[in-house]
């Protein structure tokens, strides 16, 4: 199975009640479970208390060891938060795995064509300047902008995966 590749998206719903549109991230997080509470339904508690799905792929669990899983996690980015937090209350370890793009202002020279691909508006133009915008935080990682860059100054980086192993499987 593969990790590499994009590691979190951003999709637009639509929340019928409000007519507003909300981001749904996703998000891959390597997980670490005290032996102690391996044989608990930790997961489906996500599910059922912060409204989140999940992907698992791929897990070592066995009773009375360390329990490690890599997970995919999709929801509202708040609803995440609140999930890692009872994580942490549970003394589960959560470490993100990310893609994350990174531009090179000395390269770029401001010509748009990434602004007009971005699905979700962390590249923007600005006007009259006519100035190229890049918010980090609304960037999903998800890497048009880099195949369209004329002169390459955008780059995908993998904050975590660069250096996973088999290893982090290996029971303790």
């Amino acid at each position: 199975m593969s990790l590499t590749g994009n590691c979190h998206k951003q999709q637009h719903i639509i929340n019928s009640k409000e007519k507003e549109v909300l981001a749904v991230y996703t998000r891959i997080y390597i997980l670490r479970f005290p032996k102690d509470i391996v044989d608990q339904p930790i997961i489906c508690q996500l599910v059922k208390q912060f409204d989140v799905e999940f992907n698992i792929l791929k897990a070592t669990i066995l009773p009375q060891h360390e329990g490690v899983m890599i997970l995919e996690l999709r929801g509202h980015r708040e609803n995440i938060k609140k999930g890692l937090s009872y994580l942490k209350g549970l003394d589960v370890k959560a470490e993100s795995v990310a893609t994350s793009i990174h531009r090179d202002d000395q390269r770029c020279f401001q010509c748009g064509a990434c602004t007009g691909i971005c699905p979700t508006g962390a590249l923007a133009l600005k006007r009259p300047e006519m100035a190229v915008l890049f918010d980090a935080e609304k960037c999903s990682g998800c890497g048009l902008c880099v195949t369209v860059c004329p002169v390459k100054a955008m780059e995908v980086s993998q904050d975590r995966i660069s250096g996973f192993s088999e290893s982090v499987f290996e029971v303790h």
